[in-house]
């Protein structure tokens, strides 16, 4: 499938237009813990006697912890959702205390939305321990308006719920606001919010629509590029080829 790539806007004048506020994913988004997450998924789903291939990944990749699990059980035969999300959880934010790398261009991102006083919030599915973790430790200094888990609204992603939420604790309308994720589960939960989606895949592609810009890297993302997105004016081009997920992870 290919990848659509964005560039930013032609600007007449020397100083760029802002977007009113950016929302943005974690998992995968911010920080590389969508590998961790597949791991984690792999490794319980193991004990239920399952393997995990490309045909979970939708099941996997930017769900939540209770949707994933009920899958497992559901193809495994086996287990007790409630316990299999326990297990997943609690594996999950083990490894993220770990210590988690920040995706490139995130913190040079994140640094220029703050100069120019843009406000950004962090919407994720991840439950509200693993948010914490992550903002104590890789995400630490940044000025993030506020975090909203999956534990924070009644449902989250691929429901508008979290969207909507972090929109009206803004003070703004979704249309007024950029979100940026990485997978099919959060750009579908941010576009029907009403948002403008930037995608910068990271472990499965994300069909092309519109209302949706597609960027390779955090490093190709400015603030041209985050206001482009919010008014239509981006100009996307380019291919790039999607691997198999469970080969990644093979030896």
């Amino acid at each position: 499938m290919s990848t659509p790539e964005v560039s930013a806007p032609e600007v007449g004048t020397p100083e760029v237009s802002k977007p009113e506020a950016v929302l943005f994913d974690m998992d995968g988004t911010l920080v590389d813990t969508e590998v961790l997450w597949w791991e984690t998924a792999d490794e319980i789903a193991a004990g239920l006697g399952h393997r995990l291939t490309d045909a979970d990944a939708p099941e996997v990749v930017g769900r939540a912890v209770a949707d994933t699990a009920a899958h497992l059980v559901r193809v495994s035969g086996g287990g007790c959702a409630d316990t299999v999300a326990a297990e997943l959880a609690g594996s999950f934010f083990r490894r993220v205390e770990a210590g988690v790398p920040l995706r490139p261009g995130a913190r040079r991102l994140l640094a220029e939305l703050e100069r120019a006083e843009v406000p950004f919030a962090l919407v994720s599915a991840s439950p509200r321990a693993v948010v914490d973790s992550v903002v104590a430790g890789s995400l630490a200094g940044f000025g993030f308006a506020f975090t909203l888990s999956a534990d924070d609204t009644v449902r989250t992603k691929p429901h508008p719920d979290p969207y909507r939420e972090a929109a009206e604790r803004l003070g703004l309308g979704p249309g007024e606001c950029v979100a940026v994720e990485d997978s099919p589960d959060g750009s579908a939960s941010a576009q029907a919010a009403g948002c403008a989606v930037l995608v910068v895949p990271s472990l499965l592609p994300v069909e092309p629509a519109a209302g949706r810009y597609f960027a390779g890297s955090l490093e190709e993302v400015d603030l041209g590029v985050l206001r482009g997105c919010r008014d239509g004016s981006v100009n996307r081009s380019g291919d790039r080829p999607d691997p198999g997920i469970a080969e990644l992870f093979q030896g």
